[in-house]
């Protein structure tokens, strides 16, 4: 395959470097000519274990160039992968500056090119940004209409610093939404010796999928942090209690608590979040994640309650209130305290 890599920072680096490494033709596209100059030396203008002999022998065997010239680039590509930065603004959203000046870019060069061409974002944007920034500013500057004009994908990257090509090479999974069935079927091929799933999903789920995965790893780090704060402060040692919390896949790591649903209760979850926060403060060790926890339960719950209120409904008919099925424990039962708040308004239960 033909692909041009916009952006030679981190995520370009490494994917065309790999890219290059299983065979492709890449071309690797930015602005800044010292970055140029060192992938066409074969030297790589990143940090990163490995990647300095990767560079070398895939510019030496040719699979790789750089330029600044996107109208080469997109003429001798099939597909280009978008790989700039999306830096935080002060309120935190998210600049997408570079991402739209790209797609300028390409898309006045895909104007005057007669084949298809894919263009595909591995930048991290959150969901709707690929309709919403992309495609009017593609569509405009090619004349050429999204999906039948030309291809339009999301591919998030989850390549971690130090362990990148490692990473490229064997992901935790593979995850990608396309408009058309050109770029689907590209990346289907691109991808189908990943030694994991492959999942095709809708653009707007890829773009979420990847924030979804950096925050989770984020709450793990901080939840670990906290446990580890609260043991060191009871004297107990934190690492000891997290190894051994991992080992269980049964329940703490078991997927059966990561589904969307309703608030937690029943006569555990509730009074030990509470506990353990109670044990933090009176140690003087804090814990506000655990703090965030009661309260976005709760969160939960009042939602529940201002969709209902808001649908105007008279009544309201359970299922069930018990705090899970398969149980008839009341104890803290969301579904309970539910139903007496729409009770309190009036409303039939």
């Amino acid at each position: 395959m033909r692909i041009s890599v916009f952006g030679i920072g981190y995520v370009g680096v490494v994917s065309a470097a790999c890219l290059a490494k299983d065979g492709h033709e890449v071309i690797a596209v930015d602005v800044d000519l010292g970055k140029i100059d060192a992938i066409n030396a074969g030297n790589s203008p990143i940090v990163e274990e490995g990647i300095d002999d990767l560079v070398r022998e895939v510019v030496a065997a040719g699979k790789l160039t750089a330029t600044s010239d996107t109208q080469f680039a997109i003429d001798n590509t099939d597909a280009s992968f978008i790989c700039v930065g999306t830096p935080s603004a002060a309120d935190g959203s998210v600049g997408l500056s570079f991402v739209v000046d790209v797609c300028r870019n390409i898309g006045t060069a895909m104007a005057s090119k007669e084949g298809y061409h894919s263009v595909i974002v591995r930048s991290t944007i959150v969901p709707g940004s690929t309709e919403s920034a992309c495609i009017p500013v593609l569509e405009e500057t090619s004349g050429k209409k999204a999906g039948s004009g030309f291809g339009l994908g999301y591919y998030p990257e989850f390549l971690r610093e130090s362990t990148a090509i490692a990473d490229y090479y064997d992901p935790g999974l593979v995850v990608f939404g396309s408009m058309d069935t050109g770029t689907r079927d590209f990346l289907s091929e691109l991808n189908k010796d990943m030694p994991c799933d492959i999942h095709k999903v809708d653009i707007r789920t890829a773009e979420l999928l990847k924030y979804t995965s950096n925050c989770w790893r984020a709450v793990k780090v901080t939840f670990a942090n906290e446990i580890g704060n609260i043991a060191k402060a009871a004297g107990i040692d934190g690492q000891t209690v997290m190894e051994i919390l991992c080992s269980d896949e049964k329940a703490a790591m078991s997927p059966y608590f990561m589904r969307p649903g309703f608030a937690f209760g029943g006569s555990c979850l509730p009074k030990d979040v509470r506990a353990l926060g109670f044990l933090a403060r009176s140690t003087g060790a804090e814990a506000h994640l655990l703090n965030a926890v009661l309260e976005a339960n709760e969160a939960q719950i009042a939602r529940a309650e201002a969709m209902i209120e808001d649908s105007g409904a008279k009544s309201v008919g359970f299922v069930g209130i018990s705090f899970k099925p398969g149980t008839d424990d009341l104890r803290e039962s969301p579904l309970v305290a539910l139903a007496a708040r729409l009770i309190e308004k009036g409303v039939d239960v």
